[in-house]
C-alpha cells in the first residue's frame, strides 16, 4: 500500500508516531520520517495513523495515488 504526506500540511502533533513507530519517525523535534511504502502488517496501524492526524496530512492507498499527482 502506498502512503504520502503532505509535509507542508504536517505540524508535527505526531500522532502518527505513536500509531505506526515502525512507519513514522520524527527526526529531532519535528521533521517527520515515514516509509511510503507500508509494510502489509503495518496497514491498520497506518490507516488508524491517518484517521487520528489532526491536520488530515496522511494520504493512504487510493488517496496517496491522486494526492500524489
Amino acid at each position: 500500500m502506498r502512503l504520502v504526506v503532505d509535509l507542508t500540511r504536517c505540524q508535527g502533533y505526531a500522532q502518527c508516531v505513536f500509531l505506526a513507530p515502525e512507519v513514522f519517525e520524527l527526526h529531532e523535534d519535528e521533521a517527520l520520517l515515514y516509509n511510503p511504502a507500508v509494510p502489509d502488517d503495518q496497514l491498520e496501524r497506518v490507516r488508524q495513523a491517518a484517521a487520528a492526524c489532526p491536520v488530515q496530512a496522511i494520504l493512504v492507498g487510493q488517496e496517496a495515488s491522486v494526492g500524489a499527482r
